[in-house]
C-alpha cells in the first residue's frame, strides 16, 4: 500500500496541479496533501477527472480548530477512489477572514458538508447557494465546535407554558461547576475534603 501511495504522491507532485501543493506526506497509511484555499476547487476537480486518480466520491468535509495558529482553521476533504481502492485527504488552512471556495459544483454532496462546517466553525464558503445553519437552531449564537465557544453556550431554550411558545433565555446554572479528581477510592485523596478539617485526630 505504501508503494501505491508513494506513486500517487509522485504523480500529483509532477502533475499540472503539483505547483499548488504546499505540503504532502504519508501518515497512518493515508496520503495527506495540503493545498491553498483558493486552489481547492481546481485541485479536487483534477483528482476526480484524472485517470490515475479517479477520486469520484467526496466522503466528508470537516473543520478543525487550532486557536494557537495564525490560520486557526483547517478544512479537511476526504475522497475515495473505488476504481483504485484508495483514499486521499486534502487539507487547506483558513482564518476568520479567509473565504474558502465551495466545491458543490464538483461534488454536489458537499452542500450539506459545507453547511455543517459553517454552522459548527463559522468558516464561510464562497459561491455556496444555501449557506445557512443545518444542525443548530435558527436563533443560535456562535459556532459550537470552536475551541473558544463557552461550554454552556450563550442561551438556553425552554417551553413557556404561559406564553405557549418556545423562549430563549440567557444561560443560568443551577449549581457551580465542580472539579472531579477521578482518584481511586481505595487510595484516597491527596487533599483535605470539605468538612474533614473539623475532624479531631484520635
Amino acid at each position: 500500500m505504501t508503494e501505491i501511495l508513494l506513486s500517487l504522491q509522485n504523480h500529483l507532485e509532477k502533475s499540472k496541479r503539483g505547483k499548488y501543493i504546499t505540503a504532502s506526506k504519508i501518515e497512518n497509511g493515508e496520503l495527506i496533501v495540503e493545498v491553498a484555499a483558493q486552489e481547492i476547487p481546481g485541485f479536487l476537480k483534477f483528482l476526480r477527472d484524472d485517470k490515475s486518480c479517479c477520486f469520484k466520491q467526496l466522503m466528508s468535509v470537516c473543520g478543525v480548530d487550532y486557536p494557537e495558529r495564525e490560520k486557526r482553521f483547517e478544512v479537511v476533504y476526504c475522497l475515495l477512489s473505488l476504481e483504485h481502492n484508495l483514499r486521499i485527504i486534502i487539507k487547506t488552512h483558513a482564518d476568520e477572514q479567509t473565504i474558502v471556495p465551495t466545491v458543490t459544483g464538483i461534488f454536489s454532496c458537499a452542500g450539506w458538508f459545507e453547511r455543517e462546517v459553517w454552522d459548527m466553525f463559522g468558516i464561510p464558503f464562497a459561491g455556496h447557494q444555501d449557506l445557512r445553519r443545518i444542525l443548530t437552531d435558527y436563533g443560535f449564537e456562535g459556532h459550537p465546535l470552536r475551541k473558544d465557544f463557552p461550554l454552556t453556550g450563550h442561551v438556553e431554550v425552554r417551553y413557556d407554558i404561559e406564553q405557549r411558545k418556545v423562549v430563549y433565555e440567557p444561560v443560568t446554572l443551577t449549581q457551580e461547576f465542580r472539579n472531579f479528581d477521578y482518584t481511586s477510592p481505595w487510595e484516597g485523596t491527596k487533599y483535605v475534603l470539605p468538612g474533614d478539617e473539623k475532624a479531631t485526630k484520635g
